[in-house]
């Protein structure tokens, strides 16, 4: 049985790193280096989800604007087209999701808000730990 969204939350915590869409791109990038995370969920009213900041994003934001970009706000470099999952939505899922968009975090959506944030590095976690159980199931079945 494949595990879901809602039970990696259950394990690693529902927090996640946020900022308002008139965050400046250097206060990211310094959240970014001091939280040591790989992206920031811009949210706007009601903590609705409205883009993504990621260390992706602030390559190309210097790459194209230079150190101007550092006062440029999030809301001007962000990826806004987020895609989501939901607390159903399987491991599986999520992985398929991560690789055909070449995502590393997703957000997790519950109501129309933000809900917790899903990294590749927690689906592996949780892929591994499948595989590890599945690997003891079938050895105690051996051994009868």
């Amino acid at each position: 049985m494949t595990s879901s969204v809602k039970a990696i939350l259950d394990l690693k915590g529902r927090d996640v790193v946020t900022a308002g869409p008139n965050t400046t791109v250097a206060e990211a990038a310094n959240i970014l280096s001091k939280k040591k995370i790989g992206a920031i969920v811009v949210v706007g009213m009601e903590n609705r989800i409205s883009g993504m900041f990621t260390e992706r994003d602030l390559v190309h934001a210097i790459a194209k604007h230079g150190k101007d970009s550092l006062d440029q706000p999030l809301a001007q470099v962000m990826t806004s087209k987020v895609y989501r999952c939901h607390e159903e939505t399987t491991v599986n899922e999520l992985m398929e999701l991560m690789t055909s968009r070449r995502f590393r975090h997703v957000p997790v959506e519950s109501n129309g808000k933000l809900a917790g944030i899903i990294s590749i590095g927690d689906v592996v976690k949780s892929r591994i730990a499948e595989v590890v159980r599945e690997t003891e199931e079938i050895k105690a079945y051996i051994a009868g």
